[in-house]
């Protein structure tokens, strides 16, 4: 049995916490796509720690934690992690396992995604430059290096072949970088990855299954970041949706039960790309400072606005959503009113379906008025301690895109959910 845990908005949504309150109640935590663009934030001891391969199961040893077939890996990205969880006494060797037809993130594909991005000018997506979509590319084109082939004899070979295309790419851009300042780091990071449990995914996983393991697989970025449905051409480049997790672990549909969604009380995205709520105001950077909203793989500061319910219901129609998971309601305590988006206007038609292509147009959001409640939610601890603004404000979410907020997160510490249901 698979549970799924992912993104319903443009990332950013407090994943990592959720996974990481989760994940005492599963044996395998799974991530299925994605790469070191993802940026999981979880405390552990008091101590911020920011994951972008390892699953957010890690600090939990009882926990097998599985990098999928799906995700891009950076071996540099993912030595340094190792290390920093190492400093909390959590042996990787025992309790991480990576699938070998996981694909490789080189030296090549950062610099090809930083010379991409510096190629379009004003109309740069807002790559986070980690070599992403290079090397889904190289995926799709069928001449990537993925980490099985590490321990094959002809892996230089195969790997000076590929450097030789990226070269021979790099030169179209007039890119003048030299990229193989990164080699000698590389080629350490790739003795170390062999140093882990590499196993064969889909069998590793498929096995879990058959013995029971209760599994929950971890998305990266979110639903409106998909490759195919989200605000395309200002997306990742993966299937986030559940779709995603049958294609980036190995597993079958019937597999799969709940997917439980997770949703920011308001919305946030960083780089390019529409944004219908966005806030351009004193409140918008309220709403950044409060929620302190930058980065946590780029530091870059979040566009911020009001929650969109049209996004959101497009979201769990495609994920099959069947739980969500509302965060940083505390972050709305000071505001007032509350602005709901429950349609777009678009050419003086009142629309409540995801356009085609939302960047050509111009929407304007149509918004519902909710009144702020004004209290310290941080410090609550039960649905029934609730104010009856915020239960209203939630009752109206809960109707309007028909799966029930079941989990409100009312603060960053572990602890700090309220279960309202």
């Amino acid at each position: 049995m698979i549970d799924v845990i992912l993104g319903l908005q443009w990332g950013d949504e407090g994943k990592g916490k959720i996974v990481d309150y989760f994940a005492p109640n599963y044996d395998v935590i799974a991530r299925f796509q994605g790469g070191p663009n993802a940026g999981h934030t979880l405390y552990v001891g008091g101590q911020k720690v920011v994951l972008h391969q390892i699953p957010s199961g890690i600090f939990h040893q009882h926990t097998t934690n599985l990098i999928g077939n799906g995700v891009v890996l950076d071996p540099i990205t993912l030595k340094k992690e190792c290390e920093t969880v190492a400093k909390f006494g959590v042996d990787v060797r025992k309790n991480l396992f990576i699938a070998e037809r996981t694909h490789l993130i080189l030296p090549g594909h950062r610099a090809l995604d930083k010379a991409s991005e510096q190629s379009k000018g004003d109309a740069k997506i807002g790559s986070t430059l980690k070599g992403i979509g290079p090397t889904y590319m190289d995926k799709t084109g069928r001449n990537g290096l993925r980490v099985g082939d590490i321990l094959s004899s002809d892996f230089y070979e195969r790997y000076n072949e590929l450097k030789a295309k990226h070269t021979k790419m790099l030169e179209f851009y007039n890119f003048t970088e030299d990229f193989s300042a990164l080699e000698a780091e590389f080629f350490e990071a790739l003795e170390f990855l062999k140093s882990l449990n590499i196993v064969n995914g889909e069998y590793f996983i498929n096995g879990l299954i058959k013995e029971g393991k209760k599994i929950l697989a971890e998305g990266a970025q979110g639903s409106m970041l998909d490759v195919d449905f989200g605000t395309f051409p200002f997306v990742t480049s993966s299937n986030t949706i559940t779709a995603g997790v049958c294609t980036g672990l190995g597993v079958a549909p019937q597999h799969i039960k709940d997917v439980i969604g997770i949703t920011k009380a308001y919305c946030t995205r960083v780089g390019s790309g529409p944004f219908p709520t966005e806030l351009f105001d004193e409140t918008g950077e309220a709403l950044r400072k409060a929620g302190s909203e930058f980065g946590a793989t780029t530091g870059r500061p979040r566009r911020c606005g009001w929650i969109d319910l049209v996004a959101l219901q497009f979201a769990c129609m495609i994920n099959g959503v069947t739980k969500v998971v509302m965060t940083k309601a505390d972050v709305l305590d000071t505001f007032t009113p509350l602005n709901v988006c429950t349609a777009y206007n678009i050419n003086g038609k009142e629309v409540s379906q995801i356009p085609f292509q939302m960047d050509k147009l111009n929407i304007t959001p149509v918004y519902k008025a909710f009144d702020g409640w004004n209290t310290n939610t941080s410090v609550l601890k039960t649905k029934a301690d609730l104010p009856s603004k915020v239960t209203e404000y939630i009752d109206f979410i809960n109707e309007f895109v028909g799966v029930p907020v079941v989990w409100l997160s009312n603060g960053p510490e572990r602890e700090q959910i309220i279960e309202m249901q």
